[in-house]
């Protein structure tokens, strides 16, 4: 397999589950601080991955849970945020120039600030109140803290027996969903750059639901995009039969993430109609995946994770079918614009 180290694959996720004691700690202070909101802050894949943990809170808590994006909090604010409110939030190099903006002025009306920061000494990590330097699975960071705030709500009675299924078992398993995936992935990275050298100005189509919406918007745009130069759209399976619909032709190429949360029947729609009209499209449906020791009722809270190991499968394909490293950037980063 190739861009495949499954011992250090395992280990990030081990790494990332043994944050739950300092993650604890830190919920357990802002929970007994008190507070109005939870808001989770990002821009781009940040933003994306606190859509998700949004949702997941969204039909099983009832704590006022929001998600902001960093630089429309800039321009517009949130009235209901206030000195009581608390800000989460994720960053890669701990520069990102939205982000500092936004928790500056976070700090300026008096939230409290709890950042993962994969940088240590950043500049963003000196204006947290409380700061976890821990490098990758962002996502399931977010969703300790989801899960750790619910506990406290007394809406995840099961969060002792679920934490030590999650610590067993997760890391093995999402391994395990890549070695399995990876001969399908090469097939489908052979298949669309097959397709884009035929049509170069066709935009590939994503879409997905639920705690999976976030990751399929990012996935598009902060991948395919940003990182592999190849034009997308994303849509909500919700938002599907409200114009879209209208463009799939027999040939539109779509790939539709299917999760296992509430939100599930709304992409199932999407399945059956697109059975019915295109002939170019894939489903990529995390129930297809076994993962050893996890129980049935826990799968809907780590499907975006499942997801995100076939991708990764899908993304060392994509780069090398297409002899495109994601590292290099036109513009990110490269000159101030």
């Amino acid at each position: 397999m190739i861009k495949f180290e499954e011992q250090k694959q395992i280990d990030n996720v081990k790494g990332a589950l043994m944050l739950r004691s300092q993650i604890e700690k830190a919920v357990d202070k802002i929970q007994k601080e008190g507070f109005d909101g939870i808001y989770f802050m990002g821009i781009g894949g940040t933003w994306a991955s606190g859509m998700q943990v949004e949702v997941y809170m969204r039909g099983k808590s009832a704590i006022p849970v929001y998600v902001e994006n960093a630089a429309e909090f800039i321009t517009t604010g949130n009235k209901r945020f206030t000195d009581k409110s608390v800000v989460i939030f994720s960053s890669v190099t701990g520069n990102t120039v939205e982000m500092i903006d936004a928790v500056k002025k976070a700090k300026e009306i008096g939230a409290k600030v709890f950042g993962f920061i994969d940088v240590e000494n950043s500049f963003l990590a000196k204006l947290c109140d409380i700061c976890i330097s821990y490098p990758m699975n962002e996502q399931l960071k977010f969703f300790m803290v989801a899960n750790r705030l619910m506990y406290h709500n007394g809406e995840f009675p099961e969060y002792d027996e679920y934490n030590l299924e999650m610590e067993k078992f997760l890391p093995q398993a999402l391994v395990e969903v890549e070695k399995e995936v990876d001969q399908w992935a090469a097939d489908y990275a052979k298949e669309k750059y097959r397709y884009c050298k035929e049509h170069p100005d066709m935009p590939h189509y994503f879409i997905g639901a639920g705690n999976h919406w976030g990751a399929t918007y990012s996935y598009a745009m902060c991948y395919w995009e940003e990182q592999l130069w190849i034009r997308t759209k994303s849509i909500t399976s919700a938002e599907f039969f409200h114009g879209m619909l209208e463009i799939i032709e027999a040939e539109t190429p779509v790939t539709l993430f299917i999760g296992e949360d509430e939100q599930r029947p709304l992409s199932e729609r999407v399945a059956s109609f697109l059975s019915k009209v295109c002939k170019n499209y894939t489903v990529i449906d995390t129930k297809d995946y076994k993962l050893e020791g996890i129980r049935p009722e826990f799968r809907s809270s780590i499907s975006h994770l499942v997801m995100h190991a076939v991708n990764n499968r899908v993304d060392a394909h994509m780069e090398d079918e297409f002899k495109h490293p994601m590292v290099i950037r036109r513009y990110y980063r490269q000159f101030d614009y």
